[in-house]
């Protein structure tokens, strides 16, 4: 298998300490040969370990022995750890974007996406939601059939909506989109993980579930009816269920994936349970997206104190979904 390409994200953020110390973390992890991409001095102004510039991916696997590989994406300028700026901004868009580009050529196994400011994109005219939003365009899928799913050692969640405001959850939601959604869920879980039958278990967006309508008739208009077509598509679909009583670990062990109706009901669960391991895997897409499950927590940026164990899990997540795909029936 190629090696993984691991982007930086923004070059002021934890990104390049995270990925620096993974690997140096490979031997214990046995992680398979990756190599970041990104601006090299990004990693050397935190981390005094060795690193190997590298001018092409099929470079890596010799490289990773000695030190940790890096593809130039551009220079980030002057970069003060924890202060992010305009140049930091273009190299973590650079860097994404060529290592998205190298999965997508086969060039590299899987990309994992190291955390990035998305104010700072923004700034740049970055006119995604995210990251997902981006890789997905660049692989040809539309946003809808992409899907955001979070997940850890005992629970996998799939915000259904994710960052938009809390008071445009309700007019945003659909039928199609929840089944779209849904549908990509379960192919994901299939091609990434070889679960032949997922167990899809949705969560209600009102309290209760709605109380059959006495508190919201999201659930009658909306989730019902998208539930009921997935069952016809011969899809596990269950639900839906009150929120609060869905992730505990009696609930936990009867479904393969979570659907939540919006950002915080489906990453609250999954931080609390998984906050140092949990990974962001992107379904939908013809190549493998990982990335850990945090943000570029600039408040500790160069100070040595970021945990490597998301990165190190989103790394090891994106391996080995590549590998099932390479040898999973379900294509």
């Amino acid at each position: 298998m190629p090696p993984l390409a691991v982007s930086m994200g923004d070059p002021a953020g934890i990104g390049p300490e995270i990925i620096a110390k993974a690997w140096a973390a490979r031997a214990p992890h046995m992680l398979s040969p990756f190599f970041a991409v990104g601006d090299p001095q990004a990693v050397s102004r935190v981390w005094d370990g060795p690193i190997r510039t590298i001018g092409d991916p099929h470079e890596a696997p010799a490289a990773f022995e000695h030190g940790l590989p890096v593809i130039s994406a551009g220079a980030a300028g002057t970069i003060t750890p924890g202060e992010p700026d305009v140049d930091g901004a273009h190299c973590a868009l650079q860097s994404l974007e060529l290592a998205a580009g190298l999965a997508r050529s086969g060039a590299a196994g899987a990309v994992v996406t190291g955390p990035v400011s998305k104010k700072q994109l923004y700034d740049i005219g970055f006119t995604y939601p995210g990251q997902t939003e981006f890789v997905a365009e660049r692989c040809g899928v539309a946003r809808e059939n992409a899907v955001m799913m979070l997940a850890g050692p005992t629970l996998r969640v799939v915000p259904i909506t994710t960052h938009i405001p809390l008071r445009n959850v309700a007019e945003t939601m659909s039928v199609e989109l929840i089944v779209a959604k849904a549908r990509a869920t379960a192919r994901g879980l299939q091609r990434n993980f070889g679960i032949a039958a997922p167990r899809l278990a949705f969560a209600g967006f009102n309290p209760h579930a709605g109380e059959a309508g006495a508190i919201g008739s999201e659930e009658i208009d909306c989730l019902i009816p998208a539930i009921e077509l997935l069952k016809e598509e011969g899809i596990d679909a269950v639900g839906p269920f009150a929120a609060d009583t869905m992730f505990h670990p009696r609930a936990r062990a009867l479904y393969d994936v979570a659907l939540c109706l919006y950002h915080d009901q489906a990453l609250i669960p999954i931080k609390t349970l998984h906050f140092d391991e949990g990974v962001n895997m992107t379904l939908g897409l013809p190549i493998v997206r990982t990335s850990p499950d945090h943000g570029t927590a600039f408040g500790i940026a160069g100070r040595n104190e970021a945990e490597p164990g998301a990165m190190i899990a989103a790394i090891r997540m994106a391996a080995n979904a590549a590998a099932t795909r390479r040898t999973s029936a379900f294509h």
